[in-house]
């Protein structure tokens, strides 16, 4: 069995890396950090662990090596502390939006401050297994990408890779509170947060650098809270060239995810759930991807849906580490989901 740790194992994310791979027919989890919380048992943090968990919090200073480490600390924090952190494990997977970005002055316009360990920018592998399945293979550097731009890049990325979308699209991302962290500000407190539909990132989001570089686009992107916990949706805007219909489009993403273990294609006629819609994906490593279209005015619209704390983030982690290692993608990743929800 292969030893794993969790830096930074009480947040959300955190939270949920110790559930799946609790559950990983492969791995022993030795360790979890928390500076907060340490010397506490995990499961005072993350009550859903309750009798499923009997580790306790290891400050970060204490940690040993193992196989695998996983990174879960804030975004920042994994480039500063860099060449400690990379010494802990043989395979190190990055949950921060840290490496994300090869080119270090798109990270500084898009972060606002310098990267500070520039020398590592370009070493880690994209951890999304739908485009970098191959790399991953050998990778002992991998980087997950953000949860909204998982989504964009997976609704977009068959369309944009044959050819059929002009260059700019837009991005119009919908989140819940989760993806914010377990500490966030006052702005994401309950008597805030509930019934609100609030635009936090009119325009210049973040995941804009991560979705040109995955997909050769030139995205504008938007993102919004809404009332829901855990949850992704987003709708890619954009203009085809060419013949295009349904059947065109519907046999484009046969093509490229028939054979994905987690990628699937919603676009129905009928039903409530017609498109991809979050909610019914909560917990599991799902993404939905469909489609809408005006043949007469050449508008397309691509949706993506997704769990931000699985698909999102751990989940996709997770999946990276089996690719890495030679196992099937899906171990100790089956949870389909929940409906009603």
């Amino acid at each position: 069995m292969l030893r794993v740790a969790v830096v930074g194992g009480s947040g959300y994310i955190g939270g949920e890396l110790i559930r799946i791979l609790l559950g990983h027919p492969e791995v022993e989890l030795c360790a979890a950090t928390s500076n907060r919380f340490a010397n506490r048992r995990v499961d005072s943090v993350h009550p859903n662990l309750r009798n499923v968990c009997d580790l306790t919090f290891t400050h970060p200073e204490d940690l040993g090596t193992y196989d695998v480490v996983f990174l879960a600390v804030p975004h920042l924090e994994s480039m500063k502390q860099a060449s400690g952190l990379l010494k802990l494990g043989d395979v190190v997977i990055d949950l921060t939006a840290d490496f994300r970005l090869p080119d270090e002055e798109v990270f500084r316009r898009y972060y606002k401050v310098p990267h500070e360990a520039p020398e590592l920018l370009g070493e880690f592998v994209g951890g999304l297994p739908e485009l970098h399945r191959k790399e991953l293979r050998d990778a002992d550097r991998i980087s997950v990408p953000g949860c909204m731009a998982t989504a964009a890049i997976l609704a977009l990325w068959p369309v944009a890779d044959v050819g059929l979308l002009e260059p700019d699209v837009s991005v119009d991302a919908r989140t819940g509170s989760s993806g914010s962290g377990a500490s966030s500000g006052p702005a994401d407190t309950h008597s805030e947060r509930a019934n609100v539909l609030r635009v936090f990132a009119p325009i210049g989001h973040r995941h804009e650098a991560e979705i040109e570089q995955a997909t050769g686009l030139r995205v504008t992107m938007t993102a919004t809270g809404v009332d829901a916990v855990r949850g992704v949706q987003v709708l890619c805007r954009g203009r085809f060239v060419g013949e295009v219909d349904e059947k065109l489009l519907r046999t484009i993403y046969r093509e490229y995810y028939g054979d994905e273990p987690f990628v699937r294609v919603v676009a129905q006629r009928r039903g409530v759930y017609r498109l991809p819609e979050p909610k019914i994906l909560s917990g599991s490593n799902f993404c939905d991807v469909g489609f809408a279209l005006d043949t007469a005015e050449r508008r397309l619209v691509l949706i993506g849906a997704l769990d931000n704390l699985v698909k999102g983030g751990a989940g996709n982690a997770v999946q990276s580490m089996n690719i890495r290692f030679g196992w099937p993608e899906r171990l100790g990743l089956e949870f389909p989901g929940l409906h009603p929800n």
